[in-house]
This record gives structure tokens, C-alpha cells and sequence, in this order.
């Protein structure tokens, strides 16, 4: 079969945030424990919460899940444009995993037109060893005055001529008018790719809602493929953007649940966040209450330890969190014998300074840091994207270290930067292959990289490692090092990721019409 009749089904949303990504996770998943080969696809991506492919790019972890849930490996092509906001007007623009340009929106309008033949091109590549292509969408079509240059909905829809379903959000509320308001708006050319629907997030009696779907048929002829009833699971599974954390609703289930939590970790809220799924690990812990402090918010004085994550812009959030006035309760913290770890970003921002001579990030310029680490970082050299894995390591000249050595740590790393200083004397973590984050990175002749750097106090860790806590072993060891857990207490939070997928095929089995959409599918160039 060539990539021009393979099958392919596209989700687009009624609006943002109404659950396309967890859709096509499922989706992903039910279908290939059918026997099919599936492949995920988003043409255009907005997050700064990316993850490193097998071929060495970068993608939407959205992308990464679904494909997780196919059983294949990442691969640029999955998501071949990812934005990532680097301001309130701007973002750097990733064309088939590698840095195009930074663009503001105006500028980025008139290149979408140029780029779109990249996005036919890797979807193509995606279809070639597939049985299914499943689509999601970005935003929402109804944005029509954006439509002459669209990649991400109809436009893509209409260019690899590929049937639409839409899905509304009854949870927000109004979902029969975003429906029916969506079809008003498109062309008559646009919908000719809009199929059916799918209400998503249904709380409550669905027999209710029968009616409905006579009122949308009657108004626009669109058909049910069926209605997604609220799914609790879903807090499992890592969220797409850090609009789940604009709500804070994605850790609050353990602020509920476990009033009795006895380790409380505090991790300020940056407006450029990066890669926050490294908390997913942490919040997973039945014994862990996650605090995610907002602007206005002062740390609590009470936390064991606080956590600075990854930024897409490390100056201007830096500059941000002592605006809030977030150093001085950081350094505060630090006083009282409390713990303080920075991965990437945060990392950067435990030094002495950042520079940023080249305008890598925005204005040029430098920025005293935090001062908890004796490092310093430059923003030049090329960006570093790779997985890697290794084990942590013990300081030099047998000196004890805050974690033991040998314990296995996998992830990914993703930045711009070189972090140099005497504390990288200290390195707590040995990496398999090259880093592109240090130029004074100790070695063993065997292309072993040692990251990162500790305090001389033992209290205060950075590293450039995504993806570490992860590692169950590394986790319940750092948990036990800031507290008096047990260090084989603990969660197994991978395997509870392929866990929750299979529950998720599960559910979507039972309330969508999965036979429906896979013959809807192969209509494509209808």
C-alpha cells in the first residue's frame, strides 16, 4: 500500500485543552492491540514540553506517549513543526526536530505557507509502514480568520485530503454550540472533511445526552462516534502542556488524598516551564504532596525540598522568580538545612551567573543566579538533544557523597548551554557518551560523561538529566535521602504508564465506535 491510500483518521478539537492528545494515546493503543501498525501524527505542536527521538530531534511529548502507546520508536516525523514559546508573542520554531528560527506570530504566519511541504512530507514517511495514521489536530478549526495559512487542522486535512473528527469538551460546558458553532464557521471546502464528532469527558448519565445528538445531526448532519465518559485515570499519564498546570489539577490528587503526605516538595511555577513531566514520578508517590507555587505565592517554610525544573528561557524566568521573591525564600530554605536540586534550567539558575552574550534565549545579557552552586553557565556552543543513560557516581577522591553510587539513571537531555565552576568537581551522575553541556566534563577514556554538580554542603544538586527521577531506584533513593523513608518504599512508575495506556484502550473501547472510525479511515481521498 503506498503513503497516499493508507488510512488516516484526524482529531480536532472544538478547543484547546479538550483532550485530543489522551484520545489519540488510546486511540494509539486499542488499535494496535488489534493487530494494526499504528503511527501518531500532529503537524503542528505548541509546548515547550518536548522530548528527544530515537533519531536524535525533538517532539511534542504528547507525540512521545502516543507512539509509546503504538510500540514504536519516536522519530521527528511524528511531529514535524513544534513551537516553543519563548515570550508572550514569540517562539523558536522546530522544523522536522531541528531549530529552524525564533519567529514572532506575524512572521510565523507568513512561514507557515513554506513549511507545510515538510509536514506532507513527514507524513508520508509516518504512513509508508502503517496500517493506521492517527491525526490530532491543534486548537481549533473555528479559528477562521487564521484558515489561509493553516498546517495544523483543516489545512492539513484538506492537503493530505484525511477525514476529520471532532471532539467537544462537555466538561467546560456549551459543548452542543462549539460543535454546531464549528461547522457554521468552516467553508463549505473544509467541511467536506468533517465526519462525526465525539463528546469527550461525559460526567454522568449518558442516556441523557441522546437527545443531543439528534439536535447536532439536524444541524449539521455531523454522526456520533460515541462519547467518552469522564476517565480518572488520567492524571497518570504525562499531560501535554502546562496548561495542566495552570489548573493545578493534575497533582492535586495527592493534596486531597494524602493529607498525611510526610515528604512535601515545593517547585515554583516559572512561565516558561519546560519538561515538567520530570515531576510526574515524584507526584506518583503516595507519600509525596507536590506544591506547585504560583506567582503571589510565597514557599512554604515547611518543604523538605524545592525544586527548580526546566525553563525555555533560563534569564527571563530567572529574572521572573526573583521578581516573586523566590531567591530569598529558596536561600531561606537552603539556611534551615533543606534540600534544593535544578535539573536544565534549574540547574543553570543554582550558579553564580548566567550569560547570555549571543541572545540565544532573547536580549542579550547576564543574570546573577541563585549562588547555591559555585558553576556559571554560557549560552553558546550547539544545542545538546540525545538519550542517555548511566548510574550515579560517587565524588572524587572518595569523598561521601548525598546519593550512592551505582544506581541506574536513564532519560534525556535538551538544552542550550555550558555549565562550568569547582563544583562540577562534585558530579553526581556518570553518562553514557558525549555531553554538550560542559567543557570540563571528567572522563574515563571511555566516552563516560559526568554530569552535573553538588554543593560542597551536600545539599544542593544540578544536573542537565530529564527523565532521572523516572528510575525507580534513583527516586526511592532520593526520596530517602531528603527524609526518613524507607529506601525500598516506592512506586514502580513506568510500568504504571503501560499500565494506564491499557486501561485507557480499555475505556475507550467500551464508549466509542472503534469499528466506525477505522472504516471511517479508510476513506481517505473520499
Amino acid at each position: 500500500m503506498n503513503a497516499q491510500s493508507v488510512p488516516a483518521l484526524m482529531l480536532q478539537g472544538t478547543g484547546s485543552d479538550v483532550g485530543k492528545s489522551l484520545l489519540v494515546a488510546g486511540l494509539c493503543r486499542a488499535f494496535t492491540r488489534r493487530g494494526l501498525r499504528v503511527r501518531p501524527f500532529k503537524p503542528q505542536n505548541m509546548s515547550n514540553n518536548a522530548a528527544v527521538t530515537d533519531d536524535g530531534g525533538e517532539i511534542g511529548r504528547a507525540q512521545a506517549l502516543q507512539a509509546r502507546a503504538a510500540g514504536v520508536q519516536t522519530t521527528v516525523h511524528m511531529n514535524p513543526v513544534l513551537l516553543k514559546p519563548q515570550s508572550d508573542i514569540g517562539a523558536q520554531v522546530v522544523v522536522q526536530g531541528k531549530v529552524l528560527t525564533s519567529a514572532k506570530a506575524r512572521d510565523y504566519y507568513r512561514l507557515k505557507r513554506d513549511i507545510l511541504p515538510k509536514v506532507i512530507e513527514s507524513f508520508e514517511i509516518m504512513a509508508k509502514d502503517a496500517d493506521l495514521v492517527l491525526v490530532e489536530g491543534a486548537g481549533s478549526p473555528a479559528e477562521v480568520n487564521l484558515r489561509a495559512a493553516d498546517i495544523a487542522n483543516m489545512g492539513f486535512a484538506e492537503a493530505a485530503k484525511v477525514p476529520v473528527i471532532l471532539v467537544g469538551d462537555i466538561d467546560r460546558g456549551g459543548v452542543i454550540a462549539s460543535i454546531v458553532g464549528t461547522y457554521a464557521l468552516l467553508s463549505d471546502g473544509d467541511r467536506h472533511w468533517l465526519k462525526g464528532y465525539v463528546i469527550n469527558k461525559f460526567r454522568g448519565d449518558v442516556s441523557l445526552f441522546e437527545s443531543a445528538t439528534d439536535i447536532i445531526a439536524d444541524q449539521c448532519g455531523l454522526k456520533s462516534y460515541g462519547i467518552a465518559t469522564y476517565w480518572l485515570g488520567a492524571y497518570k499519564l504525562p499531560a501535554e502542556d502546562g496548561v495542566a498546570l495552570e489548573k493545578a489539577a493534575k497533582y492535586q490528587r495527592n493534596n486531597d488524598a494524602d493529607a498525611g503526605a510526610t515528604i512535601r516538595i515545593a517547585v515554583p511555577h516559572l512561565p516558561r516551564i519546560a519538561n515538567f513531566d520530570d515531576l510526574d514520578p515524584l507526584a506518583a508517590e503516595d507519600d509525596v504532596e507536590l506544591l506547585i507555587i504560583k506567582p503571589g505565592q510565597v514557599i512554604p517554610a515547611g518543604c523538605d525540598l524545592v525544586l527548580l525544573p526546566g525553563s525555555k528561557s533560563t534569564l527571563a524566568d530567572l529574572r521572573f522568580l526573583k521578581d516573586q521573591g523566590w531567591d530569598i525564600d529558596i536561600l531561606a530554605h537552603h539556611r534551615r538545612g533543606g534540600h534544593v536540586i535544578g535539573i536544565c534550567g534549574g540547574y543553570q539558575m543554582l550558579g553564580k551567573m548566567v550569560h547570555d552574550p549571543h541572545g540565544v534565549e532573547g536580549a542579550p545579557g547576564s543574570e546573577a543566579a541563585l549562588g547555591l552552586l559555585d558553576v556559571e553557565t554560557v549560552m553558546a556552543g550547539d544545542k545538546t538533544l540525545r538519550k542517555t543513560g548511566g548510574a550515579t557516581c560517587g565524588p572524587p577522591n572518595g569523598d561521601t557523597g548525598p546519593i550512592a553510587a551505582d544506581i541506574a539513571v536513564s532519560g534525556y537531555e535538551i538544552h542550550m548551554g555550558q555549565t562550568n565552576g569547582p563544583d562540577r568537581a562534585r558530579s553526581w551522575l556518570a553518562l553514557d557518551g558525549v555531553s554538550g553541556g560542559s567543557s570540563d566534563d571528567r572522563t574515563d577514556g571511555s566516552g563516560v560523561n559526568n554530569d552535573g554538580a553538588i554543593s560542597a554542603d551536600g545539599r544542593v544538586l544540578g544536573c542537565y538529566l530529564h527523565g532521572l527521577f523516572g528510575s525507580d531506584d534513583f527516586r526511592h533513593a532520593f526520596l530517602a535521602m531528603i527524609s526518613a523513608r524507607d529506601v525500598n518504599r516506592g512506586t514502580h512508575f513506568e510500568a504504571g504508564i503501560d499500565a494506564a495506556l491499557d486501561e485507557l484502550a480499555d475505556h475507550l473501547e467500551s464508549c466509542l465506535d472503534l469499528d466506525g472510525m477505522f472504516e471511517l479511515a479508510k476513506t481517505r481521498g473520499m
